[in-house]
């Protein structure tokens, strides 16, 4: 059974620009620069037939590229941090992307998400690191903002059964097109 999850891909400049944030925080296991990725609608573990039918489904996206930037560093988990995680500007385009994904897989046959939609990019997972010295690293690194990049596409990733952060597979690419302006009449 894959488990499967669609997601925007981080580009290497910005990949590379969070590594920088990297160290300084007991207990964190940091996640690979090549596994950075938003996700926009965790699938979760699917058998074959329903895997061929999310990536048929979500053929059926069109839209045109936009813009994103990673802005500011945060946590999950409150008084028991579990990840430390880059926050996404936002983005109406993203929002519409993400809550189409959502419906297209709603339409396959899965639950709704249960989650509020929180683009981030995990950083580091977290052990044993207590709310104090997260607060201290966010401190120091949590005003990070990165450059704009341009997404073109989203991809369906697949990942092995495991405690989280890769490695993942793209099983499918989905390009943007240039949608055209609506001319006036």
């Amino acid at each position: 059974m894959p488990r499967i999850f669609t997601a925007i891909e981080i580009p290497a400049d910005v990949a590379q620009t969070l590594t920088f944030l990297r160290g300084g925080l007991p207990g964190a296991r940091w996640i690979d620069p090549e596994n950075y990725h938003i996700t926009l609608r965790f699938i979760g573990d699917v058998d074959a037939q329903v895997a061929r039918e999310v990536a048929s489904m979500l053929d059926m996206v069109n839209r045109a590229p936009f813009e994103l930037r990673l802005d500011g560093l945060d946590s999950f988990g409150g008084r028991k941090p579990r990840a430390v995680f880059a926050g996404v500007a936002p983005s109406q385009a993203l929002m519409d992307l993400q809550a189409e994904h959502e419906r297209l897989m709603q339409r396959v046959g899965l639950d709704a998400e249960g989650r509020k939609f929180t683009p981030h990019v995990t950083l580091a997972r977290l052990r044993e690191s207590t709310s104090r010295q997260v607060a201290d690293y966010l401190s120091i690194r949590g005003s990070f903002r990165s450059p704009p990049f341009r997404v073109e596409r989203f991809v369906l990733y697949s990942a092995r059964s495991s405690v989280g952060g890769g490695p993942y597979v793209v099983e499918a690419a989905y390009p943007f097109a240039a949608i055209p302006a609506k001319r006036a009449m």
